[in-house]
């Protein structure tokens, strides 16, 4: 099946580019979203008269796109996690939470714009790219840092059995008497 792209597809071809597909691609999912035409005479005519106006709207599209990128780049995200022995995660970071916190910070993405090969599952600092349009692209920084910080840590790691001087035991403080032993 022969189409004209009325928009750029993603590893099929840029706008105006013929191309061909099989039936069932085209037929059902680049037709109906509008991203192609069939290619005949007339639609190719009538595709010329539109290439300026599609034209002019990509290009919209992209320096918007542009100007969201530069606005990631310029934003550092910082994901509190819980962490185990070894500072091993529990769980990960995956896209969805960067694109909760980027939203946090004002800058709405799409949780399937950001390229993530794997969820983060370590400590560090990470660039993570937001793919925005097929030429644009951004990068944003994350730090991936242990939730609470180092004093809570060091409350938890205190032993229960060094008490401060002064307080009761718990058979004192519920004023039953200790048992005596024969």
């Amino acid at each position: 099946m022969e189409l004209i792209l009325r928009a750029d597809v993603e590893s099929l071809g840029r706008l105006g580019d013929k191309v061909s597909v099989k039936p069932g691609y085209g037929r059902n999912y680049l037709i109906p979203q509008g991203l192609a035409m069939l290619a005949t005479d007339a639609n190719l005519r009538r595709f010329e008269n539109e290439r300026k106006k599609l034209q002019a709207k990509r290009d919209a599209l992209a320096s918007t796109a542009q100007g969201l990128a530069d606005k990631i780049a310029a934003v550092e995200v910082v994901i509190e996690v819980r962490v185990g022995e070894g500072d091993k995660l529990y769980g990960s970071v995956t896209s969805g939470i960067i694109a909760d916190r980027l939203g946090e910070l004002g800058v709405e993405v799409d949780r399937k714009k950001i390229v993530l090969d794997e969820p983060i599952r370590a400590l560090g600092q990470y660039e993570v790219a937001v793919k925005l349009m097929p030429e644009v692209r951004g990068i944003v920084k994350v730090s991936v840092v242990r939730q609470g910080g180092v004093e809570e840590e060091e409350v938890l790691a205190a032993p229960a059995a060094a008490a401060p001087a002064g307080t009761e035991t718990s058979a004192e403080a519920s004023g039953q008497p200790e048992e005596e032993t024969a």
